[in-house]
């Protein structure tokens, strides 16, 4: 009951058109509710971010360099990544940390960015109420590993069973490093893509195209791209952006998305580390990209009906205020201005009535 209370705040709007029809404006198109919006800020957007995140990355590879006279490993990461960045080792710890540290990157640039052009207020990225709820993140979280769990589970019983041997391997120290190193950044990876593909991309294209079937679907391509797997690994990357996208629409925030995707790579990361899977695998068999599709289907349907069930709100109240402020501080500002123009209203009867 305590979550539910906390997420039933019925969406407040403002007076005006709501061309949306859902008492609000959507996710994807959330930016437009902003008096400062402009179709240019996004592409500025983009340009300012590029330019942070090559001036960070290029200080992270002098660090690097500095760091590799006392640890061969990160010298060795660096060659690796400079000769041949296609074959990189993600076993290697060294290699971990950077490739997961590189991608990491794209959120402090995509933040800071937004801010220096003055797009909006940088909550607006997370979700309509212009933050991360989350107690909804952990509701989602709680899903995603339960049924993770569910079909891991199932998934070796069937492997056992068909007398295939899963016994863990256990190459201490390293395994215990690799399953710090996946929960000390995997998580950060994971949700720095989520905010790049389906908040800032999402709400580029929704600020440009109203339907939003254009801004789940257009990232979809750019997204794929990004992982380098066989035909039927790419098949299951563009199902998670479907409905990764999909679910950020539906529930006007970044929390389900995050929260699949997190448990998703964590837990594949770290059953890699006991030997359990394959950390370099680029193909995917048939039965996997089965199970793969189910669990994504089966994590959509649930989050659809605990957000049905937890009120959760999916759409903005509209507002015009200059400054660029969250919508429900303008809806809160609105309210109190109409108060106090009741009461001057009635103080101006008042005397009348006095004078009469």
């Amino acid at each position: 009951m305590t979550i539910t209370r906390s997420m039933t705040k019925p969406p407040t709007t403002m007076a005006g058109a709501d061309p949306e029809g859902l008492g609000g404006v959507e996710f994807h198109r959330v930016t437009r509710v902003l008096s400062n919006h402009r179709w240019w800020r996004p592409i500025l957007v983009a340009a300012v971010a590029a330019t942070i995140y090559a001036a960070a990355f290029l200080l992270a590879m002098v660090l690097l360099a500095i760091a590799g006279i006392v640890f061969p490993g990160v010298e060795r990461v660096m060659d690796t990544f400079l000769r041949e960045a296609d074959v990189m080792d993600l076993s290697d710890p060294f290699m971990f940390a950077f490739a997961m540290g590189m991608l990491i990157l794209l959120l402090p640039a995509l933040l800071l960015a937004t801010r220096m052009v003055g797009a909006g207020p940088v909550g607006l990225l997370s979700s309509v109420v212009g933050r991360i709820r989350l107690r909804w993140l952990a509701l989602c979280g709680l899903a995603a590993i339960t049924i993770y769990a569910v079909a891991y589970v199932t998934q070796f019983l069937v492997a056992v069973a068909q007398g295939q041997s899963l016994a863990p391997t256990l190459d201490m120290p390293r395994a215990a490093v690799a399953v710090v190193l996946t929960l000390a950044l995997v998580p950060l990876q994971a949700a720095a893509e989520e905010y790049v593909f389906r908040g800032y991309l999402m709400q580029t294209i929704g600020g440009w195209l109203r339907h939003p079937a254009f801004a789940i679907l257009l990232p979809v391509p750019l997204f794929v791209l990004g992982h380098d797997y066989g035909l039927l690994g790419m098949t299951d990357v563009a199902a998670f952006a479907i409905a990764a996208g999909w679910l950020t629409w539906r529930t006007g925030g970044l929390e389900a998305a995050v929260a699949l995707h997190v448990v998703g790579n964590v837990s594949g990361f770290a059953l890699a580390a006991v030997g359990l899977m394959d950390i370099n695998a680029t193909e995917f068999g048939a039965g996997s990209l089965v199970i793969s599709l189910l669990l994504t289907l089966s994590f959509t349907v649930v989050v659809v009906r605990l957000s049905t069930g937890c009120c959760i709100q999916r759409t903005a109240p509209l507002t015009t205020d200059p400054a660029g402020i969250t919508p429900a501080t303008a809806a809160r500002t609105s309210r109190r201005k109409e108060l106090l123009a009741r009461r001057l209203e009635g103080r101006v009867r008042t005397g009348r009535d006095a004078q009469g």
